[in-house]
């Protein structure tokens, strides 16, 4: 997991390690301790999407490329 100020940049677990709450504790953990309240995410990868609204996150808008001016399209979501 990275942050930046009140942003997750990302959140990694190893496929073999998935389904075990290891991904929900470290967003637990930047929310409660780090203030996090904000992640971007790709909007073709709707495991990522679905977990990050099953945890409250709300979009707040979209962009049609990701941060490096890739074709990847984007879901600005924010707990906010």
């Amino acid at each position: 997991m990275g942050l930046s100020d009140n942003k997750v940049e990302m959140l990694f677990i190893e496929p073999d390690y998935r389904g075990q709450g290891l991904g929900k504790a470290l967003l637990s953990y930047a929310v409660e301790h780090c203030q996090a309240t904000e992640v971007d995410v790709n909007e073709q990868n709707p495991q990522a999407v679905d977990f990050y609204l099953k945890f409250g996150f709300k979009v707040i808008g979209r962009s049609e490329l990701d941060g490096m001016g890739k074709p990847y399209p984007l879901l600005h979501l924010s707990l906010n």
